[in-house]
């Protein structure tokens, strides 16, 4: 097979039958890292995760056809990875019956049970002062931060204003100083 050069061949390539088996394996191998990391730093567990991007993949797989193009697709799958991430934490914290402070809390202990979690004690310290913010601002610092994406491409995958996601951004930067100042 080629490379496939464009969101556009992607998409062509799994809207028609005879190729839609090749085009979704190579849309899940071309992105299934990148999204695993995104739920990953949402969720913090890897199992969790791995729950997570499955589900992820089939919304992609089912709302493909209704993909419109207005965004990247990579864009549009960001953003279908963050509002199963939420939907997820907000079922799990029903389960187990805390609120989203305490789910916080409970994230941060899972993080550090987690025999896949590689990082060192700077690392573990940084994760648990992310996991002290709200979901918007984690999402919104780990966007930025870690993937390095552009206020306005975070401010369309989050469907806010440009101006929200640079404010969100900076209030949780100085929470994240202040945490590790604190600890």
């Amino acid at each position: 097979m080629s490379a496939i050069t464009s969101d556009n061949d992607l998409i062509n390539l799994i809207k028609n039958p005879a190729t839609v088996d090749q085009g979704f394996r190579l849309l899940v191998r071309e992105n299934q890292q990148q999204l695993y990391w995104q739920i990953r730093k949402l969720v913090l567990s890897h199992d969790d995760a791995d729950d997570v991007l499955q589900n992820v993949f089939i919304k992609i797989y089912r709302g493909l056809p209704k993909f419109k193009g207005d965004s990247k697709l990579s864009t549009w799958m960001f953003r279908i990875a963050y509002n199963e991430s939420m939907t997820f934490l907000k079922k799990k914290s029903k389960i187990v019956h805390i609120n989203s402070a305490e789910m916080q809390d409970y994230l941060v202990q899972q993080l550090e049970a987690d025999v896949y979690f590689t990082g060192d004690e700077i690392q573990l310290q940084l994760q648990k002062a992310l996991a002290r913010l709200p979901d918007r601002q984690r999402e919104i610092f780990n966007m930025r931060y870690y993937d390095e994406i552009k206020f306005k491409d975070i401010a369309h995958i989050l469907e806010l204003s440009e101006g929200a996601v640079k404010s969100s951004y900076h209030i949780a930067a100085k929470k994240v100083e202040s945490y590790l100042k604190d600890d």
